[in-house]
C-alpha cells in the first residue's frame, strides 16, 4: 500500500525543520490520546508539531484503511461513479485522495475539518488537484448546514472523537446529506465496533441498504468478547519506523466500517471475518453469512473450485 503522491509529499514536508526527538515525543503523545479515545474538549491536532507527527505516524494507516473500505464499496456497487464528495472530519484529505484513486469520475469535493492546523497541511496537497476542492474549518457537529447532498459522504475516525450524545444526530445529518452512499470508518476496537453498530441500526431504520461489510441487515451475530473488525497491512518508511520507535517494516491497521446506500448493491453470500486458517487439504474460514449468522466453514480440497477460491480469500473479502 503506497500513499498517493500528494499525501506522500506531505509526509516528506512534515519531516523538514523538526528533530527526530520532537517528532517521537509528539507521536507518542498523539498515539496515547487516540488509543485512550480522549474526549477533553480539545482537538487532537492542536499545533503544527502534532500535525506533523500525525502525517508521519498515522496518515499512512488511516489512508490505507479508508482506501480498503472504498474498495469494498466499489466491489458492491460496480456502477457507482460519484461525481461529488463530502468528507467530514477530513484531516489532511485522506478520504479525498482515496476516493480519487478509486473513482476517476470525482469532480468536486467539500472537505470539513475542525483543526485549522491539519487543514492547512491538507490544502497544500489539494492545491494542485485537477478537480474542484473546497475546505471549511468548522466544528463537524454544528457546521453541516447549507450543504447540498453529495454522491459520496464519508466520515473516517470521527465518531470516536464525538461525545456519545452527539453521535446519533451526527449520523442522521450525514445520511440526510447523502445522495447515494455514506461511508463510516472507525478504529477496529470493541468500542469502535459498538459505535458502528449503533450507526448501522439508525441507518437501517432510515431505510438504507447496507453495501459492506455486512451481508445482511439482521442483528450482528457476534457477541463480546468477539467483535467485528478488519485489518490492512501498511508499509513503514524509515522515518515512520523512527517516529514510532519500531523495527518492523510494516504495521497492521485494524479498522471497522459501514457503507450504506440509497441503492442496492451486489449481495455477497458471506464476508470473511478473520485470517483464513490453512492446513493440509483444508482452509477454514470464519464467515458472517447472508442468513444473519456467523460460523466457521471448513473448505476441503475435494470441493475443487470452492477450495481454490477459499485459498485466494483474505480477511475482509466476500466469499
Amino acid at each position: 500500500m503506497e500513499l498517493p503522491p500528494p499525501l506522500h509529499h506531505l509526509t516528506e514536508l512534515a519531516l523538514a525543520g523538526v528533530s527526530a526527538t520532537e517528532l517521537i515525543q509528539a507521536g507518542e503523545l498523539l498515539s496515547r490520546r487516540y488509543r485512550a479515545e480522549v474526549q477533553d474538549g480539545r482537538l487532537h491536532l492542536t499545533d503544527d508539531l502534532a500535525a506533523r507527527a500525525y502525517l508521519v505516524t498515522r496518515l499512512p494507516a488511516t489512508y490505507a484503511a479508508i482506501w480498503a473500505c472504498m474498495g469494498a464499496v466499489a466491489a458492491a456497487r460496480p456502477d457507482f461513479a460519484p461525481r461529488t464528495l463530502l468528507d467530514v472530519g477530513a484531516g489532511p484529505g485522506s478520504a479525498l485522495w482515496a476516493a480519487a484513486e478509486r473513482w476517476s469520475s470525482l469532480g468536486d469535493a467539500l472537505l470539513i475539518e475542525a483543526s485549522p492546523t491539519i487543514r492547512a497541511w491538507g490544502e497544500r496537497a489539494t492545491a494542485g488537484a485537477t478537480f474542484g476542492v473546497s475546505w471549511r474549518t468548522a466544528d463537524v457537529t454544528t457546521a453541516l448546514t447549507d450543504i447540498e447532498p453529495r454522491d459520496l459522504v464519508s466520515a473516517a475516525y470521527v465518531l470516536n472523537e464525538l461525545a456519545p450524545a452527539a453521535r446519533n444526530e451526527f449520523v442522521d445529518r450525514l445520511w440526510s446529506l447523502t445522495a447515494d452512499t455514506l461511508l463510516l470508518v472507525e478504529p477496529g476496537t470493541p468500542a469502535g465496533w459498538a459505535r458502528i453498530l449503533s450507526a448501522r441500526a439508525r441507518l437501517i431504520a432510515a431505510g438504507a441498504s447496507l453495501l459492506a461489510p455486512c451481508p445482511h441487515a439482521a442483528d450482528c451475530p457476534l457477541a463480546s468478547p468477539d467483535w467485528c473488525h478488519f485489518s490492512q497491512r501498511v508499509a513503514r518508511t524509515r522515518a515512520h519506523r523512527q517516529a514510532k520507535r519500531a523495527d518492523v517494516a510494516w504495521e497492521d491497521e485494524k479498522y471497522i466500517y459501514l457503507a450504506a446506500s440509497r441503492y442496492s448493491g451486489v449481495e455477497p453470500q458471506a464476508r470473511v471475518l478473520a485470517t483464513p486458517r490453512a492446513r493440509s487439504g483444508f482452509v477454514t474460514l470464519k464467515l458472517c453469512t447472508q442468513d444473519g449468522t456467523a460460523r466457521e466453514r471448513p473448505v476441503s480440497r475435494r470441493e475443487g473450485a470452492v477450495f481454490k477460491a477459499a485459498r485466494r480469500t483474505g480477511w475482509g473479502d466476500t466469499f
